[in-house]
C-alpha cells in the first residue's frame, strides 16, 4: 500500500512517499501554498498523485504539547477534507509533535547539513518523512 505523507504548513506543503509495501518513506518535494490566495497546491499534487498513485495520504496533526487541538489541527484538517474531495483517497493523520524539531536534528546531526538555509529547503519534506514513517511503523501488520 502506497501512501503520500504531508506536512502541512502556512506557506509550505512538504511531502514523501512510502515504497509499495508500505515500509519506508522517502522525501519527494515541497510545494509552495497560499492559503490567501486560496492556492493550496493542488496542482503540483495532482502531479504527484499520477506519478506515484497513490493508495492515500497521511497529514501530519500538529497538537500542541499538552495534546489539545488548535487552528493548526483545523487547519490540516480542512486541508485533509480538500484532498479527500479532490482525489477520492482516503485521509489518515498521524502526530506530528516535534517532528519538525526532529527534522533538523536529523538534517544537521546524520546528512551533515548545517547551512541553515540547506536545511530550510528540505526540512518540510523531512518533516513529512517522518510524519509518515511514524504512521507506517506503527500501523505496520507484521
Amino acid at each position: 500500500m502506497r501512501l503520500l505523507g504531508l506536512d502541512v504548513g502556512s506557506k509550505t506543503v512538504g511531502v514523501a512517499v512510502s515504497d509499495e509495501l508500505g515500509i519506508t518513506a522517502q522525501k519527494v518535494t515541497t510545494i509552495p501554498i497560499d492559503e490567501t490566495r486560496f492556492n493550496f497546491g493542488m496542482r503540483p499534487l495532482k502531479k504527484i498523485v499520477r506519478e506515484y498513485d497513490p493508495d492515500g495520504f497521511v497529514l501530519g496533526l500538529p497538537k500542541n504539547m499538552d495534546g489539545s487541538s488548535g487552528a493548526s489541527v483545523a487547519r490540516s484538517k480542512a486541508y485533509g477534507k480538500r484532498l479527500k474531495d479532490k482525489f477520492g483517497l482516503p485521509v489518515y493523520y498521524s502526530d506530528e509533535r516535534l517532528t519538525t524539531v526532529e527534522s533538523s536534528r536529523v538534517l544537521v546531526e546524520e546528512a551533515g547539513i548545517h547551512d541553515r538555509h540547506k536545511r530550510k529547503k528540505v526540512i518540510d519534506q523531512m518533516a513529512a518523512v517522518l510524519i509518515l514513517q511514524n504512521y507506517l511503523d506503527l500501523n505496520r501488520k507484521d
